[in-house]
């Protein structure tokens, strides 16, 4: 479980596609020591497995599933990745809960200046856009942030200079594919009214 609040920008070092899953070798500045192997860390929103370590970087497997779900099959080397070690009990939660279980891969329709921040606005297919809604919480490659309005199958959220500048967000542009979670509590509530999730 994540808070989609991101700690480093990692940068996809090495892809290996010659295995039956794809092994991607992720450069960090975090401090590997203190995490363990088999360790959830959160790339762009999506939960991956630490198997191994190397000196500022750490290799993980990735399915057929989760290629299919998400952006990581356009990953190329290079790539910048926002991070997010997983949550421990007793830690801040900034955020919202993140659970790294991408529900889609949507696009970004437009970013317009609106005072020293921007204004992004995104498309979601129908399926998901029900269960996003006006100062709710979405998890955008990860990063956490609250929906500004919702019309239709579009919408918007702020992002301020800061987290511009600690997110992937400041090297994404109109066009970009950018991973989506809905909010878990959005899907229970949907349930209990009888719309099947």
């Amino acid at each position: 479980m994540f808070t989609g609040i991101i700690t480093d920008i990692g940068r996809i070092a090495e892809i290996d596609d010659r295995r039956g899953d794809l092994r991607l070798t992720i450069a960090t500045s975090f401090d590997l020591d203190d995490v363990a192997l088999g360790a959830s860390i959160a790339s762009n929103g999506v939960c991956l497995t630490m198997i191994e370590k190397l000196p500022g970087a750490y290799r993980v497997d990735v399915s057929a599933e989760t290629i299919a779900k998400t952006t990581v099959g356009d990953w190329k080397v290079g790539t910048p990745v926002n991070l997010e070690r997983s949550l421990k009990l007793g830690d801040e939660l900034g955020g919202h809960l993140v659970y790294g279980h991408v529900d889609g891969v949507i696009k970004v329709v437009s970013v317009t200046p609106d005072g020293d921040s921007h204004r992004w606005r995104f498309q979601a297919p129908p399926s998901l856009s029900r269960f996003i809604a006006a100062k709710g919480s979405v998890a955008l490659n990860g990063v956490s942030l609250t929906v500004n309005e919702v019309d239709g199958d579009i919408f918007g959220v702020n992002i301020i200079p800061h987290t511009a500048q600690q997110t992937t967000f400041g090297q994404t542009a109109a066009g970009d594919s950018i991973n989506l979670e809905v909010d878990m509590l959005a899907r229970y509530v949907a349930r209990l009214v009888g719309k099947e999730a």
